[in-house]
């Protein structure tokens, strides 16, 4: 096998970012120095390498000097801590309606909106699958959205 150097199209920042969550991680965790194969800086320089280019794990461990398992663990374990970050579903859609966001795509599919009882124009829906009470069905399920 050959290694070669090459260039990754990501901020410098961003890989601070997320060396700093990792080291975050790692002290909450009581994870003691010199204890891991990577530094922080080259698991966050990792997990951003897999994120960009979809590299095989065994290759990209390769890369890293690490076994096909370690990568496998190390970029898990970088996905759950930029997961765990992110917003739940309810407040990025509570953030763009306060922001006046119109319309919103979410995760490629089109919802389709429920009309407003007032008047026949249709009305942006939120379609929220926790809405359900236990006597009326979800607002995303097809009966709530059939015609009356």
């Amino acid at each position: 096998m050959i290694a070669y150097r090459a260039m990754l199209d990501v901020p410098r920042e961003l890989v601070r970012y997320l060396s700093r969550l990792l080291a975050a991680e790692r002290r909450a965790r009581g994870t003691r120095k010199g204890t891991r194969k990577l530094t922080c800086w080259y698991q966050a320089l990792m997990v951003l390498v897999w994120f960009r280019k979809g590299e095989d794990k065994t290759l990209l461990g390769a890369g890293f000097n690490v076994s096909r398992a370690t990568a496998y663990r190390y970029v898990a374990e970088g996905i759950a801590i930029l997961s765990a970050q992110a917003p739940d579903l309810r407040e990025a859609l509570q953030r763009v309606a306060a922001e006046g966001w119109s319309p919103v795509i979410l995760d490629g599919k089109l919802l389709p909106t429920i009309a407003s009882p007032s008047t026949t124009a249709p009305t942006t829906a939120f379609c929220d699958p926790y809405a359900a009470s236990a006597n009326a069905p979800s607002p995303c399920s097809p009966a709530a959205r059939a015609p009356a």
